[in-house]
């Protein structure tokens, strides 16, 4: 009975909670360090932190101390440490301007019982072989390479809990041979839904490149060992008199071992599925075939083969050298796997005599090792012994284990790899990296002083979205090539030079321009950083001092427009707005002027403008006869569409609406060209097409004239016309005589800059033609 009352006791205490959170949300201290808080360091990953939040709230939760008045309080200050550093946005902000770049977040105010924390928080953060995939590093993480199953399961959903015990071991079984993950959709539902997850568990299969494909079999270890494995596509041959010594002659040319399974009628042989995933765990070290020694039982003497046996052969090896060939016992995979790694042989040594000269004219894969054996042998092209070596590492700054690339040029032009050091992720960091232009940068070719453009890239290695970044990187250096240089820097290592530059969240990206510098503040990807550079070499917004803005914007001449963007650095509203109102600043060149006000650099500039909260988008109209009039934006949506919209709808008209008068005298009979628009006022896509159509009109502006028809109040003149769909777009042009072809030339664009292009390039064609037509005497 006393539990029972507990129980409703807590329910009622809880469903309170619920509507004083938000004012207990603005109790909690913003002087409380969040990662002090949750006991974890500022490099702690996203397992880490879930870990450290989970121990904390086992013991700190209200449910377990109903007599601790302030149980609530202390837990809301954990509960929002967590949400915020386990959010690589809301992380980076934090890190970058403390509590109060997180201002707009309402995070922290709800959490769930302490049976949640016990048994469905982080179902699968104590299991080695399964990586626990989140919205920073998922794209990285399924692009890398390697086949990835996926597990997508909701917190709360039993059918999840009843697999993750097979989900833990389908995994052991697979581990090395593919990646296995697990996106927890409670946390990531944004990626959930992007990836089109409406059930649960969902568990897919992903390969770079190609479409995923998603499991629909029983889930028991076996079914989803057999799925899996048909994704491995390392071969296994079948070794006899007629093909065995010619494969092994050309394996050992390319410098590959064999591992051959011997199947005799005496002791195990090992079963095709084992085969096939060392194969796979093994690709491009050695290869894996077998050899049926009852059909081949004179063959198999020649190998001395008396029993079943598996036997390693590294290149250049034979019988006859003792030693040189391995013979291994054992029918589990992974023992297997381990003992073919410890028996390849170590490649080149380099020594500090050597290595400038050896990576002068060449491209290395160099593995730097302390002592032991840090990384699989496999990956090594060339491995260097920082502890014999200490001074060449040091002189690298090569502070821990690690792989790196250098390029052919030299010892300084080299970059780190900073992801698993498995061999899929390796391999395709070394293939990446020698095509790129990245360069792993030091104190001593930081570009501090250079003539050329410079990319930079702050870092820290333990950072997933800057892991998800390098690769990006390499893409937009291949893309930038000649114009910019780009540079990564770890400040981790390098902390007194990030400290310079004022870093304090990561990824920070910088772009040093002789005595310019830039920070990039958009989306971490390719085409984001190029679509930075090319605003940077051709800038469409303003940026705008309290000087400038009273030149440029309250003395605007009266034909000008200008939009501006107050904003914060620290607002997470105004960074997801910066790269839509760039790309708006571009669909608008030549119609609206641009710019930005820094509010925290010109913070008392700002309040006397009145600007109370940011983003404050603000459009000072032309003809206005009082400069300091302007129209705030208060729509819904900052998407670049919108705002363009919006600010089309402030401007004058540059189409002109068509009667069917008009059409008969203007269009069809007129001296001009003409481009139309036919469209219908309850027309969705109509309605989008309209500023777009002004952008048009205002682009071919004194070339061709731009005429609207409503086909909903001139419907015959449409069906003249010949018109179908809404809305058509249609060139009319000029020909020297009356135009007899209602109909015109069909433009299948809704794009103003396309739709202008087809002008251009079709009055070039009538003013050649016009050439071509005149008589002799008058050319």
């Amino acid at each position: 009975m006393e539990m029972s009352q507990n129980h409703r006791r807590t329910s009622r205490t809880s469903f309170l909670f619920a509507f004083i959170a938000a004012w207990l949300f603005l109790t909690i201290s913003s002087d409380e360090d969040y990662y002090k808080l949750l006991g974890i360091s500022k490099e702690a990953g996203t397992r880490e932190i879930r870990q450290a939040f989970k121990k904390l709230a086992l013991t700190m939760h209200p449910d377990k101390n109903p007599n601790d008045a302030t149980a609530h309080e202390k837990f809301l200050k954990i509960n929002r440490a967590y949400e915020v550093l386990k959010d690589e946005d809301l992380r980076k902000k934090y890190d970058k301007y403390g509590e109060k770049g997180l201002q707009d977040e309402q995070q922290g105010g709800r959490y769930e019982s302490w049976n949640y924390y016990r048994y469905d928080f982080g179902i699968y953060d104590e299991d080695a072989e399964i990586t626990t995939l989140d919205r920073g590093d998922f794209d990285a993480a399924v692009n890398s390479g390697e086949v990835w199953f996926v597990n997508f399961y909701f917190p709360r959903c039993s059918h999840c809990h009843d697999l993750a015990p097979t989900w833990r071991e389908f995994a052991k079984e697979m581990d090395g041979v593919i990646r296995i993950g697990a996106v927890n959709c409670g946390d990531n539902g944004m990626l959930c839904r992007s990836k089109g997850i409406n059930s649960y568990p969902s568990l897919y299969v992903f390969r770079a490149g190609m479409k995923p494909e998603k499991y629909y079999g029983d889930r028991t270890k076996s079914s989803l060992t057999t799925f899996a494995m048909q994704f491995v596509k390392s071969k296994v041959t079948e070794l006899w008199q007629g093909n065995v010594f010619s494969e092994i002659d050309r394996a050992f040319a390319e410098r590959i071992g064999w591992l051959i399974n011997f199947c005799t009628d005496t002791g195990d042989c090992l079963e095709s599925q084992t085969r096939r995933k060392l194969a796979g765990m093994l690709d491009g070290l050695v290869n894996v075939g077998w050899m049926d020694c009852s059909k081949q039982a004179d063959l198999c003497d020649s190998f001395e083969i008396t029993t079943s046996t598996t036997a390693v052969f590294p290149p250049g090896s034979s019988l006859a050298q003792k030693g040189s060939v391995l013979f291994i016992q054992s029918l589990d995979t992974k023992e297997i796997y381990a003992q073919v790694l410890q028996h390849l042989p170590d490649l080149e040594i380099l020594t500090k005599s050597s290595f400038e000269h050896k990576l002068a004219h060449h491209r290395w894969l160099i593995s730097f090792s302390f002592g032991h054996n840090d990384l699989d042998s496999h990956i090594q092209v060339g491995k260097v012994d920082c502890i014999t070596d200490s001074e060449l590492c040091a002189s690298l700054y090569i502070q821990k284990p690690c792989v790196a690339v250098f390029k052919g040029v030299g010892i300084h032009d080299f970059e780190i790899h900073h992801g698993k050091d498995v061999l899929y992720n390796v391999a395709a960091f070394a293939k990446e990296s020698v095509n790129a232009h990245v360069t792993t940068l030091r104190p001593e070719n930081f570009p501090s002083h250079e003539k050329e453009p410079w990319l930079v890239d702050f870092f820290a290695p333990w950072c997933p979205p800057c892991r998800a970044l390098l690769p990006e990187l390499r893409k937009a250096s291949i893309q930038l090539f000649g114009q910019l240089k780009f540079g990564t820097l770890d400040c981790t290592v390098h902390e007194t030079l990030c400290n310079m530059h004022n870093i304090h969240a990561y990824p920070t990206t910088v772009i040093f321009n002789k005595s310019s510098i830039h920070e990039y503040e958009g989306h971490h990807s390719a085409d984001g950083i190029l679509e930075f550079i090319e605003d940077l070499v051709n800038p469409v917004v303003v940026t705008l001092t309290p000087e400038s803005f009273q030149e440029l914007v309250k003395r605007r001449k009266s034909s000008e427009t200008w939009m501006v963007d107050f904003y914060a650095p620290w607002c997470g509203p105004c960074q997801a707005l910066l790269p839509e109102w760039r790309r708006m600043a571009r669909m608008l060149s030549g119609i609206v002027n641009v710019g930005t006000v820094d509010c925290q650099k010109h913070h008392s500039f700002c309040q006397g403008e009145d600007v109370r909260a940011y983003p404050e988008i603000r459009l000072f109209p032309q003809n206005s006869n009082r400069r300091e009039q302007y129209q705030s934006y208060n729509g819904w949506h900052r998407d670049a569409f919108s705002l363009k919209a919006w600010a089309l709808s402030s401007l004058p008209r540059a189409s002109v609406d068509l009667s069917p008068e008009d059409f008969k005298r203007k269009v069809l009979g007129g001296k001009d060209h003409w481009v139309l628009d036919f469209y219908a006022p309850w027309c969705g896509p109509c309605q989008q097409f309209a500023p777009e159509f002004e952008v048009l009109a205002r682009m071919m502006k004194g070339t061709v004239r731009a005429g609207k028809v409503d086909c909903q109040a001139h419907h015959q003149t449409c069906q003249s016309a010949g018109i179908k769909a809404y809305p058509s777009v249609r060139f009319y042009p000029h020909l020297g005589t009356t135009r007899r072809d209602q109909g015109g030339e069909h433009i299948n664009s809704r794009d103003a800059t396309v739709i202008a292009d087809i002008l251009r390039q079709r009055l070039q064609q009538l003013a050649l033609q016009g050439k071509s037509s005149k008589p002799k005497d008058e050319l």
